[in-house]
Protein backbone atom coordinates (compact mmCIF):
# COMPACT_ATOMS: atom_id res chain seq x y z
CA UNK A 1 0.00 0.00 0.00
CA UNK A 2 1.33 3.34 -0.74
CA UNK A 3 1.72 6.10 1.66
CA UNK A 4 -0.80 8.09 0.20
CA UNK A 5 -3.26 5.49 0.65
CA UNK A 6 -2.59 4.91 4.03
CA UNK A 7 -2.75 8.41 4.35
CA UNK A 8 -6.21 8.33 2.87
CA UNK A 9 -7.13 5.29 4.81
CA UNK A 10 -6.10 6.57 8.54
CA UNK A 11 -7.90 9.78 7.39
CA UNK A 12 -11.37 8.01 6.70
CA UNK A 13 -10.87 6.22 9.99
CA UNK A 14 -10.18 9.12 12.00
CA UNK A 15 -13.22 11.16 10.65
CA UNK A 16 -15.28 7.89 11.57
CA UNK A 17 -13.97 7.50 14.60
CA UNK A 18 -14.07 11.19 15.93
CA UNK A 19 -17.48 12.18 14.20
CA UNK A 20 -19.40 8.95 13.26
CA UNK A 21 -19.07 9.45 9.33
CA UNK A 22 -18.24 7.55 6.89
CA UNK A 23 -16.26 8.78 3.90
CA UNK A 24 -15.05 6.75 1.04
CA UNK A 25 -10.72 6.97 0.60
CA UNK A 26 -11.25 7.98 -2.56
CA UNK A 27 -13.12 11.05 -1.95
CA UNK A 28 -10.19 12.26 0.22
CA UNK A 29 -8.00 14.50 -1.65
CA UNK A 30 -4.12 14.16 -0.90
CA UNK A 31 -1.28 16.01 -2.02
CA UNK A 32 2.46 16.80 -1.46
CA UNK A 33 2.98 19.33 0.56
CA UNK A 34 4.34 22.99 -0.79
CA UNK A 35 8.30 23.64 -0.40
CA UNK A 36 7.27 26.50 1.81
CA UNK A 37 5.27 24.30 3.99
CA UNK A 38 6.39 22.63 7.36
CA UNK A 39 5.28 18.35 6.48
CA UNK A 40 5.19 15.55 3.80
CA UNK A 41 2.01 15.53 2.48
CA UNK A 42 -1.34 17.70 2.93
CA UNK A 43 -4.72 16.30 3.30
CA UNK A 44 -7.24 18.76 1.86
CA UNK A 45 -10.16 19.66 4.09
CA UNK A 46 -12.29 21.87 2.40
CA UNK A 47 -14.37 18.90 0.91
CA UNK A 48 -15.98 17.68 4.14
CA UNK A 49 -16.04 21.10 5.89
CA UNK A 50 -19.47 21.10 5.51
CA UNK A 51 -20.55 18.07 6.03
CA UNK A 52 -18.96 17.64 9.12
CA UNK A 53 -19.82 21.38 10.18
CA UNK A 54 -16.53 22.44 11.33
CA UNK A 55 -14.29 25.27 10.39
CA UNK A 56 -11.25 24.09 9.04
CA UNK A 57 -8.81 25.10 11.53
CA UNK A 58 -10.55 23.11 14.23
CA UNK A 59 -11.49 20.21 11.57
CA UNK A 60 -8.02 20.53 11.05
CA UNK A 61 -6.43 20.11 14.51
CA UNK A 62 -8.73 17.37 15.36
CA UNK A 63 -7.71 15.02 13.01
CA UNK A 64 -4.02 16.02 13.46
CA UNK A 65 -4.16 15.47 17.46
CA UNK A 66 -6.12 12.05 16.36
CA UNK A 67 -3.43 10.83 13.60
CA UNK A 68 -0.41 11.25 15.87
CA UNK A 69 -1.98 9.21 19.04
CA UNK A 70 -3.23 6.61 17.41
CA UNK A 71 -0.72 6.34 14.38
CA UNK A 72 2.93 8.13 16.49
CA UNK A 73 4.66 4.94 14.20
CA UNK A 74 3.75 6.70 10.80
CA UNK A 75 2.72 10.66 11.63
CA UNK A 76 5.35 12.91 13.98
CA UNK A 77 3.83 16.38 13.60
CA UNK A 78 1.18 18.13 11.70
CA UNK A 79 0.13 21.86 11.15
CA UNK A 80 -2.85 23.56 9.81
CA UNK A 81 -2.98 26.32 6.97
CA UNK A 82 -6.05 27.52 5.64
CA UNK A 83 -7.51 23.96 5.61
CA UNK A 84 -4.97 22.32 4.95
CA UNK A 85 -3.82 19.67 6.96
CA UNK A 86 -0.13 18.98 6.87
CA UNK A 87 1.47 15.69 7.93
CA UNK A 88 4.83 14.79 8.44
CA UNK A 89 5.72 11.21 8.54
CA UNK A 90 7.99 9.36 10.66
CA UNK A 91 11.70 8.91 9.41
CA UNK A 92 11.10 5.09 10.43
CA UNK A 93 8.55 4.91 7.76
CA UNK A 94 10.56 6.18 5.15
CA UNK A 95 13.58 4.26 6.28
CA UNK A 96 11.25 0.84 6.54
CA UNK A 97 10.59 2.15 2.80
CA UNK A 98 13.70 2.27 1.36
CA UNK A 99 15.22 -0.82 3.39
CA UNK A 100 12.68 -3.16 1.86
CA UNK A 101 11.91 -1.46 -1.55
CA UNK A 102 15.52 -0.86 -2.71
CA UNK A 103 17.15 -4.03 -4.05
CA UNK A 104 13.20 -4.97 -5.50
CA UNK A 105 14.12 -4.92 -9.33
CA UNK A 106 10.73 -5.59 -10.13
CA UNK A 107 9.81 -2.11 -7.86
CA UNK A 108 6.82 -0.73 -9.11
CA UNK A 109 5.43 -3.29 -11.76
CA UNK A 110 2.28 -4.70 -10.70
CA UNK A 111 1.57 -8.43 -10.67
CA UNK A 112 -0.50 -9.21 -13.95
CA UNK A 113 -4.80 -8.80 -13.72
CA UNK A 114 -5.36 -10.80 -16.76
CA UNK A 115 -7.19 -7.75 -18.15
CA UNK A 116 -6.44 -7.71 -21.79
CA UNK A 117 -5.69 -4.39 -23.82
CA UNK A 118 -5.06 -4.12 -27.80
CA UNK A 119 -2.67 -1.27 -28.34
CA UNK A 120 -2.97 -0.28 -32.28
CA UNK A 121 -0.25 1.98 -33.54
CA UNK A 122 2.24 2.36 -36.75
CA UNK A 123 -0.44 2.26 -39.38
CA UNK A 124 2.16 2.76 -41.89
CA UNK A 125 1.10 3.03 -45.99
CA UNK A 126 3.39 1.50 -48.09
CA UNK A 127 3.90 4.15 -50.47
CA UNK A 128 6.78 5.58 -48.48
CA UNK A 129 9.31 5.21 -45.67
CA UNK A 130 8.43 5.93 -42.21
CA UNK A 131 8.93 10.09 -40.74
CA UNK A 132 9.08 11.43 -38.29
CA UNK A 133 5.49 11.62 -37.50
CA UNK A 134 5.64 8.00 -37.31
CA UNK A 135 8.03 8.10 -35.01
CA UNK A 136 5.88 9.87 -32.52
CA UNK A 137 3.32 7.14 -33.17
CA UNK A 138 5.63 4.59 -32.75
CA UNK A 139 7.26 5.93 -29.44
CA UNK A 140 4.11 6.77 -27.73
CA UNK A 141 1.94 2.98 -28.73
CA UNK A 142 4.82 1.11 -28.04
CA UNK A 143 5.59 2.90 -24.12
CA UNK A 144 2.04 3.21 -23.66
CA UNK A 145 1.79 -0.68 -24.16
CA UNK A 146 4.30 -1.35 -21.83
CA UNK A 147 3.29 1.50 -19.59
CA UNK A 148 -0.27 -0.69 -19.19
CA UNK A 149 2.04 -4.11 -18.94
CA UNK A 150 3.92 -2.12 -16.18
CA UNK A 151 0.45 -1.56 -14.55
CA UNK A 152 -0.77 -5.39 -14.41
CA UNK A 153 -2.41 -5.80 -17.73
CA UNK A 154 -1.57 -8.34 -20.59
CA UNK A 155 -0.93 -6.42 -23.61
CA UNK A 156 -1.59 -7.38 -27.17
CA UNK A 157 0.31 -5.06 -29.63
CA UNK A 158 -1.20 -4.52 -33.32
CA UNK A 159 -0.25 -2.75 -36.39
CA UNK A 160 -2.65 -1.82 -39.48
CA UNK A 161 -1.05 -1.71 -42.83
CA UNK A 162 -2.39 0.71 -45.32
CA UNK A 163 -1.27 -1.58 -48.23
CA UNK A 164 -4.13 -0.19 -50.57
CA UNK A 165 -5.62 2.24 -52.65
CA UNK A 166 -4.91 5.05 -54.97
CA UNK A 167 -2.01 6.56 -53.01
CA UNK A 168 -0.34 2.88 -53.06
CA UNK A 169 -1.00 2.80 -57.01
CA UNK A 170 0.24 6.27 -57.44
CA UNK A 171 3.79 4.78 -56.77
CA UNK A 172 3.22 1.91 -59.11
CA UNK A 173 2.29 4.09 -61.55
CA UNK A 174 5.22 6.11 -60.99
CA UNK A 175 7.99 3.15 -61.48
CA UNK A 176 6.31 1.53 -64.03
CA UNK A 177 7.05 4.79 -66.47
CA UNK A 178 9.86 5.84 -64.72
CA UNK A 179 11.70 3.05 -62.95
CA UNK A 180 13.46 1.26 -65.72
CA UNK A 181 12.73 -1.99 -63.82
CA UNK A 182 15.15 -0.80 -60.70
CA UNK A 183 15.16 -2.53 -57.50
CA UNK A 184 16.48 -1.86 -53.66
CA UNK A 185 19.39 -4.77 -55.02
CA UNK A 186 20.38 -2.03 -58.38
CA UNK A 187 19.58 1.09 -56.41
CA UNK A 188 21.66 -0.16 -52.99
CA UNK A 189 18.25 1.67 -51.68
CA UNK A 190 16.40 0.03 -48.66
CA UNK A 191 12.82 -0.53 -50.27
CA UNK A 192 10.42 1.86 -48.13
CA UNK A 193 13.21 4.61 -49.59
CA UNK A 194 12.96 3.31 -53.50
CA UNK A 195 9.05 3.02 -53.11
CA UNK A 196 8.40 6.49 -51.82
CA UNK A 197 11.17 8.35 -54.43
CA UNK A 198 8.26 6.82 -57.32
CA UNK A 199 5.39 8.70 -55.03
CA UNK A 200 6.96 11.75 -55.13
CA UNK A 201 7.87 11.42 -58.52
CA UNK A 202 4.03 10.72 -59.48
CA UNK A 203 3.23 14.26 -57.63
CA UNK A 204 5.83 16.01 -59.58
CA UNK A 205 4.68 14.73 -62.89
CA UNK A 206 1.45 15.25 -61.84
CA UNK A 207 1.88 19.18 -61.26
CA UNK A 208 3.13 19.09 -64.31
CA UNK A 209 0.70 17.90 -65.97
CA UNK A 210 -2.03 19.67 -64.33
CA UNK A 211 0.21 23.10 -65.54
CA UNK A 212 -0.22 22.15 -68.98
CA UNK A 213 -3.60 21.33 -69.33
CA UNK A 214 -4.41 24.64 -67.82
CA UNK A 215 -1.77 26.19 -70.38
CA UNK A 216 -4.87 24.92 -72.93
CA UNK A 217 -7.18 26.76 -71.38
CA UNK A 218 -9.21 24.37 -68.95
CA UNK A 219 -9.80 24.47 -65.59
CA UNK A 220 -7.42 23.30 -62.49
CA UNK A 221 -10.65 21.26 -61.53
CA UNK A 222 -10.38 19.67 -65.52
CA UNK A 223 -7.11 19.52 -65.22
CA UNK A 224 -6.96 17.66 -62.25
CA UNK A 225 -9.37 15.26 -63.38
CA UNK A 226 -7.73 14.87 -66.85
CA UNK A 227 -3.90 14.06 -66.05
CA UNK A 228 -2.75 11.38 -68.00
CA UNK A 229 -0.61 9.73 -65.05
CA UNK A 230 -3.93 10.31 -62.35
CA UNK A 231 -6.10 8.70 -64.98
CA UNK A 232 -3.18 5.70 -65.27
CA UNK A 233 -3.24 5.39 -61.07
CA UNK A 234 -7.27 5.22 -60.91
CA UNK A 235 -7.54 2.57 -63.82
CA UNK A 236 -4.51 0.78 -62.12
CA UNK A 237 -6.68 1.11 -58.94
CA UNK A 238 -9.66 -0.66 -60.80
CA UNK A 239 -7.53 -3.42 -62.08
CA UNK A 240 -6.03 -4.32 -58.77
CA UNK A 241 -9.33 -4.50 -57.25
CA UNK A 242 -10.58 -6.49 -60.04
CA UNK A 243 -7.41 -9.01 -59.90
CA UNK A 244 -5.73 -7.65 -62.41
CA UNK A 245 -2.60 -10.83 -62.82
CA UNK A 246 0.14 -8.36 -63.35
CA UNK A 247 -0.87 -5.25 -61.45
CA UNK A 248 -1.05 -7.69 -58.39
CA UNK A 249 2.66 -9.08 -59.30
CA UNK A 250 3.74 -5.63 -58.89
CA UNK A 251 1.82 -4.70 -55.99
CA UNK A 252 3.08 -7.70 -53.65
CA UNK A 253 6.78 -7.02 -55.26
CA UNK A 254 6.50 -3.39 -54.32
CA UNK A 255 5.17 -4.06 -51.12
CA UNK A 256 7.51 -6.53 -50.33
CA UNK A 257 10.47 -3.56 -51.05
CA UNK A 258 8.84 -1.83 -48.49
CA UNK A 259 7.91 -4.48 -45.87
CA UNK A 260 11.65 -4.96 -45.84
CA UNK A 261 12.41 -1.83 -45.18
CA UNK A 262 9.90 -1.23 -42.56
CA UNK A 263 11.17 -4.43 -40.65
CA UNK A 264 14.85 -2.55 -40.49
CA UNK A 265 13.34 0.94 -39.28
CA UNK A 266 11.63 -1.22 -36.76
CA UNK A 267 14.59 -2.83 -35.56
CA UNK A 268 16.48 0.54 -34.94
CA UNK A 269 13.51 1.91 -32.88
CA UNK A 270 12.42 -1.00 -30.79
CA UNK A 271 9.23 -1.27 -32.26
CA UNK A 272 7.36 -4.63 -32.52
CA UNK A 273 3.80 -6.29 -32.97
CA UNK A 274 2.20 -9.55 -31.76
CA UNK A 275 -0.38 -9.63 -34.94
CA UNK A 276 -0.04 -6.82 -38.38
CA UNK A 277 -3.12 -6.69 -40.28
CA UNK A 278 -3.71 -5.53 -43.91
CA UNK A 279 -5.98 -3.37 -45.18
CA UNK A 280 -6.19 -5.51 -48.47
CA UNK A 281 -7.08 -8.23 -46.16
CA UNK A 282 -9.66 -6.34 -44.20
CA UNK A 283 -11.39 -3.63 -46.69
CA UNK A 284 -14.35 -5.88 -47.11
CA UNK A 285 -15.08 -6.21 -43.22
CA UNK A 286 -18.02 -4.52 -41.90
CA UNK A 287 -20.88 -5.57 -44.89
CA UNK A 288 -22.35 -8.12 -42.38
CA UNK A 289 -22.78 -5.23 -40.09
CA UNK A 290 -24.25 -2.83 -42.08
CA UNK A 291 -26.82 -5.60 -42.93
CA UNK A 292 -27.28 -6.00 -39.32
CA UNK A 293 -27.64 -2.12 -38.69
CA UNK A 294 -30.51 -1.72 -41.27
CA UNK A 295 -32.40 -4.58 -40.27
CA UNK A 296 -31.82 -2.93 -36.55
CA UNK A 297 -32.63 0.49 -37.86
CA UNK A 298 -29.59 1.49 -37.02
CA UNK A 299 -28.55 2.44 -40.97
CA UNK A 300 -30.71 3.96 -43.28
CA UNK A 301 -30.71 3.56 -47.23
CA UNK A 302 -30.83 6.72 -49.81
CA UNK A 303 -32.73 6.33 -52.74
CA UNK A 304 -29.13 5.62 -54.75
CA UNK A 305 -28.85 2.75 -52.62
CA UNK A 306 -25.86 4.37 -50.54
CA UNK A 307 -26.49 3.25 -46.37
CA UNK A 308 -25.94 6.41 -43.78
CA UNK A 309 -26.65 6.62 -40.41
CA UNK A 310 -27.83 9.96 -38.62
CA UNK A 311 -25.89 10.60 -35.77
CA UNK A 312 -27.03 14.29 -35.71
CA UNK A 313 -29.09 13.94 -32.16
CA UNK A 314 -25.31 13.17 -30.51
CA UNK A 315 -24.12 16.37 -31.75
CA UNK A 316 -22.72 14.81 -35.34
CA UNK A 317 -23.70 14.44 -38.75
CA UNK A 318 -25.30 12.17 -41.18
CA UNK A 319 -22.56 9.61 -41.77
CA UNK A 320 -22.39 7.21 -44.98
CA UNK A 321 -21.17 3.95 -44.05
CA UNK A 322 -21.43 2.09 -47.82
CA UNK A 323 -21.18 3.81 -51.19
CA UNK A 324 -24.05 3.47 -53.57
CA UNK A 325 -21.77 0.62 -55.56
CA UNK A 326 -21.93 -1.30 -52.91
CA UNK A 327 -18.34 -1.21 -51.50
CA UNK A 328 -16.88 -0.09 -48.02
CA UNK A 329 -15.98 3.58 -46.68
CA UNK A 330 -12.83 3.24 -44.17
CA UNK A 331 -15.45 3.82 -41.15
CA UNK A 332 -17.31 0.34 -42.36
CA UNK A 333 -13.50 -1.30 -42.57
CA UNK A 334 -12.83 0.01 -39.12
CA UNK A 335 -16.12 -1.10 -37.46
CA UNK A 336 -16.00 -4.50 -39.11
CA UNK A 337 -12.35 -4.99 -37.97
CA UNK A 338 -13.08 -3.63 -34.50
CA UNK A 339 -15.56 -7.09 -34.18
CA UNK A 340 -12.78 -9.46 -35.75
CA UNK A 341 -10.09 -8.55 -32.93
CA UNK A 342 -12.69 -8.27 -30.10
CA UNK A 343 -13.71 -12.15 -31.25
CA UNK A 344 -9.64 -12.80 -31.67
CA UNK A 345 -8.63 -11.59 -28.39
CA UNK A 346 -11.41 -10.26 -26.17
CA UNK A 347 -9.77 -7.30 -25.20
CA UNK A 348 -11.36 -4.94 -22.69
CA UNK A 349 -9.82 -2.01 -24.38
CA UNK A 350 -8.48 -1.17 -27.84
CA UNK A 351 -6.38 1.91 -28.06
CA UNK A 352 -5.91 3.66 -31.30
CA UNK A 353 -2.60 5.56 -31.39
CA UNK A 354 -3.72 8.10 -34.15
CA UNK A 355 -3.53 11.81 -35.23
CA UNK A 356 -5.53 14.12 -33.94
CA UNK A 357 -6.83 14.86 -37.36
CA UNK A 358 -8.97 11.65 -36.89
CA UNK A 359 -10.58 12.75 -33.73
CA UNK A 360 -13.44 13.21 -35.63
CA UNK A 361 -13.36 9.45 -37.30
CA UNK A 362 -13.20 7.88 -33.87
CA UNK A 363 -16.34 9.62 -32.15
CA UNK A 364 -18.11 7.94 -34.86
CA UNK A 365 -16.31 4.93 -34.90
CA UNK A 366 -17.01 4.33 -30.90
CA UNK A 367 -20.96 5.82 -31.60
CA UNK A 368 -21.96 3.75 -34.13
CA UNK A 369 -20.19 0.22 -32.55
CA UNK A 370 -22.30 1.53 -29.39
CA UNK A 371 -25.43 1.46 -31.64
CA UNK A 372 -24.65 -1.63 -33.06
CA UNK A 373 -24.21 -3.29 -29.41
CA UNK A 374 -20.94 -4.22 -30.80
CA UNK A 375 -19.01 -5.70 -27.30
CA UNK A 376 -16.23 -3.79 -28.43
CA UNK A 377 -17.69 -0.30 -28.30
CA UNK A 378 -17.21 0.84 -24.92
CA UNK A 379 -13.61 -0.62 -24.84
CA UNK A 380 -12.61 1.83 -28.11
CA UNK A 381 -10.26 4.62 -27.11
CA UNK A 382 -8.64 6.94 -29.04
CA UNK A 383 -5.02 7.93 -28.03
CA UNK A 384 -5.33 11.35 -29.64
CA UNK A 385 -2.12 13.23 -30.59
CA UNK A 386 -0.74 16.42 -31.63
CA UNK A 387 1.63 16.46 -35.46
CA UNK A 388 5.44 16.96 -34.81
CA UNK A 389 6.54 19.76 -36.63
CA UNK A 390 10.41 21.41 -37.62
CA UNK A 391 11.02 24.43 -36.66
CA UNK A 392 10.71 25.54 -40.47
CA UNK A 393 7.26 24.48 -40.25
CA UNK A 394 5.31 21.20 -41.48
CA UNK A 395 6.16 18.05 -43.51
CA UNK A 396 5.07 16.86 -46.63
CA UNK A 397 5.63 13.63 -47.79
CA UNK A 398 4.09 14.19 -51.90
CA UNK A 399 6.61 16.90 -51.64
CA UNK A 400 9.23 15.19 -50.40
CA UNK A 401 10.06 17.64 -47.57
CA UNK A 402 9.24 14.47 -44.86
CA UNK A 403 11.83 13.94 -41.94
CA UNK A 404 12.76 10.66 -42.99
CA UNK A 405 13.13 8.29 -39.94
CA UNK A 406 16.45 6.24 -41.15
CA UNK A 407 17.60 9.90 -41.67
CA UNK A 408 17.14 11.03 -38.64
CA UNK A 409 18.29 8.32 -36.55
CA UNK A 410 21.10 8.43 -38.58
CA UNK A 411 21.54 11.81 -37.31
CA UNK A 412 20.63 11.35 -33.84
CA UNK A 413 23.61 9.19 -33.56
CA UNK A 414 26.03 11.37 -35.25
CA UNK A 415 25.08 14.22 -33.00
CA UNK A 416 25.65 11.75 -30.06
CA UNK A 417 29.01 11.15 -31.21
CA UNK A 418 29.87 14.46 -31.32
CA UNK A 419 28.65 15.60 -27.98
CA UNK A 420 30.07 12.24 -26.29
CA UNK A 421 33.34 13.43 -27.75
CA UNK A 422 33.27 16.62 -26.64
CA UNK A 423 33.08 15.48 -23.08
CA UNK A 424 36.06 13.57 -23.56
CA UNK A 425 34.98 10.85 -21.62
CA UNK A 426 35.23 7.40 -23.30
CA UNK A 427 38.87 7.52 -24.10
CA UNK A 428 38.86 3.74 -22.52
CA UNK A 429 35.71 2.44 -24.61
CA UNK A 430 35.77 -0.27 -27.27
CA UNK A 431 34.66 0.67 -30.80
CA UNK A 432 32.07 -1.63 -30.70
CA UNK A 433 31.16 0.10 -27.33
CA UNK A 434 31.30 3.77 -28.68
CA UNK A 435 28.82 2.34 -31.26
CA UNK A 436 26.28 1.05 -29.06
CA UNK A 437 26.95 3.76 -26.73
CA UNK A 438 26.00 6.24 -29.82
CA UNK A 439 23.12 4.42 -31.22
CA UNK A 440 21.96 4.12 -27.22
CA UNK A 441 21.98 8.04 -27.10
CA UNK A 442 20.87 9.22 -29.65
CA UNK A 443 18.02 6.90 -29.60
CA UNK A 444 17.12 7.77 -26.27
CA UNK A 445 17.40 11.69 -27.11
CA UNK A 446 14.84 10.95 -29.60
CA UNK A 447 12.45 8.89 -28.12
CA UNK A 448 12.48 10.79 -24.64
CA UNK A 449 12.30 14.36 -26.72
CA UNK A 450 8.83 12.82 -28.49
CA UNK A 451 8.11 11.95 -25.21
CA UNK A 452 8.18 14.16 -22.62
CA UNK A 453 5.10 16.41 -23.97
CA UNK A 454 1.75 15.66 -23.55
CA UNK A 455 0.56 13.64 -26.21
CA UNK A 456 -2.35 15.82 -26.90
CA UNK A 457 0.07 19.12 -27.78
CA UNK A 458 1.45 19.55 -30.86
CA UNK A 459 5.11 19.70 -30.78
CA UNK A 460 8.29 21.06 -32.55
CA UNK A 461 11.41 18.85 -32.56
CA UNK A 462 14.39 20.05 -32.78
CA UNK A 463 17.59 17.43 -32.94
CA UNK A 464 20.42 19.42 -31.12
CA UNK A 465 17.80 20.39 -28.48
CA UNK A 466 17.19 17.06 -27.74
CA UNK A 467 20.63 16.06 -26.49
CA UNK A 468 21.88 18.24 -23.57
CA UNK A 469 23.42 16.43 -20.95
CA UNK A 470 22.52 19.06 -18.53
CA UNK A 471 18.84 19.80 -20.01
CA UNK A 472 15.01 18.21 -20.00
CA UNK A 473 16.31 15.41 -22.22
CA UNK A 474 17.20 11.74 -22.26
CA UNK A 475 20.98 12.04 -22.20
CA UNK A 476 20.33 13.90 -18.91
CA UNK A 477 18.96 10.97 -17.08
CA UNK A 478 21.14 8.05 -18.70
CA UNK A 479 24.08 10.19 -17.78
CA UNK A 480 23.03 10.37 -14.13
CA UNK A 481 22.20 6.13 -14.33
CA UNK A 482 25.99 5.60 -15.71
CA UNK A 483 27.18 8.13 -12.55
CA UNK A 484 25.37 5.75 -10.13
CA UNK A 485 26.66 3.02 -11.84
CA UNK A 486 30.13 4.13 -11.47
CA UNK A 487 29.77 5.20 -7.64
CA UNK A 488 28.15 1.76 -6.85
CA UNK A 489 31.20 -0.18 -8.76
CA UNK A 490 33.91 2.15 -6.94
CA UNK A 491 32.37 1.36 -3.59
CA UNK A 492 30.84 -2.38 -4.10
CA UNK A 493 34.02 -3.63 -5.85
CA UNK A 494 35.06 -4.96 -3.14
CA UNK A 495 31.78 -7.08 -2.60
CA UNK A 496 30.98 -5.05 0.14
CA UNK A 497 27.29 -5.72 1.47
CA UNK A 498 25.00 -3.25 1.37
CA UNK A 499 23.19 -3.48 4.83
CA UNK A 500 19.77 -1.96 6.28
CA UNK A 501 20.93 1.27 8.21
CA UNK A 502 18.86 2.26 11.57
CA UNK A 503 20.42 5.25 11.35
CA UNK A 504 17.05 7.36 12.57
CA UNK A 505 18.56 11.40 11.43
CA UNK A 506 17.46 12.10 7.53
CA UNK A 507 19.16 15.09 5.95
CA UNK A 508 16.14 17.16 3.76
CA UNK A 509 17.66 16.13 0.42
CA UNK A 510 17.92 12.35 1.42
CA UNK A 511 13.94 12.07 2.86
CA UNK A 512 13.26 14.08 -0.33
CA UNK A 513 14.57 11.49 -2.86
CA UNK A 514 13.24 9.00 -0.38
CA UNK A 515 9.60 10.52 -1.01
CA UNK A 516 10.11 10.75 -4.59
CA UNK A 517 11.19 7.42 -5.52
CA UNK A 518 8.49 5.86 -3.16
CA UNK A 519 5.74 7.36 -5.61
CA UNK A 520 6.77 5.44 -8.45
CA UNK A 521 4.09 2.63 -8.57
CA UNK A 522 1.72 5.76 -8.55
CA UNK A 523 3.51 7.69 -11.41
CA UNK A 524 3.35 4.30 -13.26
CA UNK A 525 -0.37 3.96 -12.61
CA UNK A 526 -0.95 7.67 -13.37
CA UNK A 527 0.49 7.63 -16.61
CA UNK A 528 -1.60 4.27 -17.54
CA UNK A 529 -4.70 5.81 -16.48
CA UNK A 530 -4.22 8.56 -18.77
CA UNK A 531 -2.60 7.00 -21.27
CA UNK A 532 0.33 9.50 -21.28
CA UNK A 533 4.02 8.69 -21.08
CA UNK A 534 4.30 12.27 -20.66
CA UNK A 535 3.97 11.50 -16.86
CA UNK A 536 6.82 8.97 -16.64
CA UNK A 537 8.80 10.99 -18.55
CA UNK A 538 8.76 14.29 -16.36
CA UNK A 539 8.77 11.75 -13.30
CA UNK A 540 12.47 10.25 -14.24
CA UNK A 541 13.80 13.37 -14.96
CA UNK A 542 13.05 14.92 -11.76
CA UNK A 543 14.39 11.73 -9.95
CA UNK A 544 17.63 12.27 -11.63
CA UNK A 545 17.68 16.20 -10.59
CA UNK A 546 17.22 15.25 -7.28
CA UNK A 547 19.97 12.88 -6.97
CA UNK A 548 22.16 14.91 -8.19
CA UNK A 549 21.43 18.03 -5.98
CA UNK A 550 21.22 14.88 -3.01
CA UNK A 551 24.94 13.83 -4.65
CA UNK A 552 26.25 17.28 -4.43
CA UNK A 553 25.80 17.97 -1.12
CA UNK A 554 25.88 14.59 0.14
CA UNK A 555 28.62 11.81 -0.22
CA UNK A 556 28.25 8.31 -0.30
CA UNK A 557 32.21 6.91 -0.12
CA UNK A 558 32.98 9.17 2.73
CA UNK A 559 30.08 9.24 4.80
CA UNK A 560 29.62 10.50 8.14
CA UNK A 561 29.77 7.14 9.39
CA UNK A 562 28.82 3.49 8.34
CA UNK A 563 25.03 4.14 8.68
CA UNK A 564 24.90 7.00 6.55
CA UNK A 565 27.19 5.07 4.06
CA UNK A 566 24.67 2.23 4.12
CA UNK A 567 21.60 4.41 3.56
CA UNK A 568 22.85 6.33 0.96
CA UNK A 569 24.01 2.85 -0.64
CA UNK A 570 20.75 2.01 -0.79
CA UNK A 571 19.18 5.53 -2.08
CA UNK A 572 21.56 5.41 -4.96
CA UNK A 573 20.97 1.63 -6.04
CA UNK A 574 16.96 2.20 -5.78
CA UNK A 575 17.31 5.30 -7.77
CA UNK A 576 19.11 3.58 -10.10
CA UNK A 577 16.63 1.16 -10.50
CA UNK A 578 13.25 3.29 -10.92
CA UNK A 579 15.49 5.69 -13.77
CA UNK A 580 16.15 2.36 -15.97
CA UNK A 581 12.89 0.96 -15.47
CA UNK A 582 11.22 4.23 -16.05
CA UNK A 583 13.36 4.99 -18.99
CA UNK A 584 12.82 0.97 -20.28
CA UNK A 585 9.42 1.93 -20.31
CA UNK A 586 9.41 4.50 -22.75
CA UNK A 587 11.58 2.17 -24.98
CA UNK A 588 14.96 3.71 -23.59
CA UNK A 589 18.08 2.24 -22.72
CA UNK A 590 20.36 3.44 -20.23
CA UNK A 591 24.04 2.94 -20.10
CA UNK A 592 25.94 1.03 -17.10
CA UNK A 593 28.90 3.85 -18.23
CA UNK A 594 29.25 6.78 -20.12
Amino acid sequence: MSVVQQIKKNTAKAIASLYHIELAEENILINATKPEFEGDYTIVLFAFVKQLKKNPEQLGNELGEYLIKENASLFTAYNVIKGFLNVTLSNSYWLNFLSTNYNNTNFGIKQNTNEKVMVEYSSPNTNKPLHLGHLRNNFLGWSIAEILKANGNEIVKTCVVNDRGIHICKSMVAWKLFGNNETPQTTHKKGDHLVGDYYVKFNDVYKKEVEEIIATGKTKEQAEKEAPIMLAAQQMLVDWETGKPDVIELWKQMNSWVYKGFDETYKKIGSNFDKIYYESKTYLLGKDLVKQGLEKNVFYKKEDNSVWIDLTKDGLDEKVVQRKDGTSVYITQDIGLAEQRQKEYNAKQSIYVVGDEQNYHFKVLKLICQKLDLPSADGIYHLSYGMVELPTGKMKSREGTVVDADDLITEMINIAKHKTEELGKVKDFAEDELAELYNTIGLGALKFFLLRVDPKKKMIFNPEESIDFHGFTGPFIQYTHARIKSILRKITDNKQQIENSTFSHLFPLEKKLIIELETFPAIITEAATEHDPSKLAIYTFTIAQTFNSFYSQHSISNAENEEKKQLRLQLAVLTAQVLKTGMNLLGINVPERM
